[in-house]
């Protein structure tokens, strides 16, 4: 059973959600904002193929759309009005299925209400998309199973749950082995007083309850992910002069991480890798994080741990991997730390 400041907090998201907010342009922060950045083709025309409505209930802070999604099985946790789920859809064709999760039935009903509109825009013949009433804490009792998806994605969304370990740790449950969460979140730059963590509009607006960066890698690692690696970050800047003392000195960004659901076996040394290309709308360049864009035939040294998950992942295929037999000096969550610190978070 919820303890009732958590029961309060849901109901107030779901209250903000499903009554307060009606188009993205009703919130009062640029948190839930997606800062633009150049996409690729096959991604801008399957934004530009999604409907109106849903496109307008937009409240995410990134841009989950990671690459290999052919024919993949998508959950997406909070998926609110659709869109991304419908973007995704067109991604993973015919033979994939993405499934949205959300606590907020209002958002579930305008979601569940464009599913033969895509259906038939993408040219399927059976819509390839299932939107669920639930909560993204509580996976099993909407009869998601264990190892049942290749990638989990959630959209500036974890944050709205007071309980993120078990957010994390449902998603890890129902990753296959050597699959990914990709998902976007809001972080602080401080541990948030209580003025802020209690502050109803700021919970709404996805600031609230945004967790401490640091915390991300010790939470992802109890619980068996590999450490995090940063996509993209960007500064949040508020609109809102009475939401701006209430924060003071706090500051926060989106970013975007991706988390491997790690393989025990894979490679002990330090690599060379050469990036074949061919990923569609990757072809010639991967950005794969904010250490590392790998360019088609170009050799690049990695440490021990991106070589495990490149070998040890759906990348296996569009990569030559070599060890050079150099160990890391430190490795571990020591290491982890110090990366999230040096590189994750230069925008504070």
């Amino acid at each position: 059973v919820a303890a009732p400041h958590d029961a309060e907090i849901r109901k107030d998201v779901q209250t903000y959600y499903g009554q307060v907010l009606k188009k993205s342009a009703d919130l009062k922060t640029n948190a839930c904002v997606t800062t633009a950045r150049p996409v690729s083709k096959h991604i801008q025309e399957a934004l530009q193929n999604v409907h109106e409505e849903v496109a307008l209930r937009y409240y995410g802070c990134g841009l989950v759309i990671p690459e290999h999604l052919e024919n993949c099985q998508i959950l997406d946790l909070g998926s609110g009005g659709g869109r991304d789920c419908y973007v995704l859809s067109q991604l993973v064709g015919e033979k994939g299925h993405v499934t949205g999760i959300d606590m907020t039935k209002g958002q579930v009903e305008v979601a569940e209400k464009y599913l033969d509109y895509h259906m038939e825009k993408y040219g399927f013949q059976a819509s390839n998309v299932t939107f669920i009433h639930g909560y993204i804490e509580k996976l099993g009792e909407a009869g998601i199973k264990n190892k049942s998806y290749d990638i989990v994605v959630s959209n500036c969304v974890i944050n709205l749950v007071p309980d993120k370990q078990q957010v994390l740790q449902e998603a890890y449950r129902v990753l296959k082995v050597r699959r990914r969460l990709y998902f976007s979140d809001v972080y602080t730059s401080l541990e948030l007083p209580e003025e802020i963590r209690t502050h109803k509009v700021l919970w709404g607006e996805c600031l609230g309850g945004a967790l401490y960066w640091k915390e991300l890698a010790i939470l992802a690692q109890k619980i068996g992910f590999c450490p995090p690696r940063l996509v993209t970050a960007n500064l949040i800047t508020i609109r809102n002069k009475e939401l701006e003392r209430v924060i003071g000195d706090c500051r926060f960004v989106s970013a975007t991480f991706r988390l491997f659901k790690c393989s025990k076996t894979g490679p002990t040394k330090r690599c060379q890798v050469i990036y074949n290309g061919g990923i569609t709308g990757h072809e010639k360049e991967l950005m794969f994080d904010a250490n590392f864009t790998f360019k088609e035939g170009e050799i690049v040294e990695v440490d021990e741990e991106t070589a495990a998950i490149l070998k040890n992942s759906r990348f296996a295929q569009d990569f030559l991997i070599r060890p050079i037999g150099e160990k890391l000096p430190t490795s571990g969550s020591h290491w982890s730390l110090i990366w999230l610190r040096k590189k994750s978070f230069q925008v504070f």
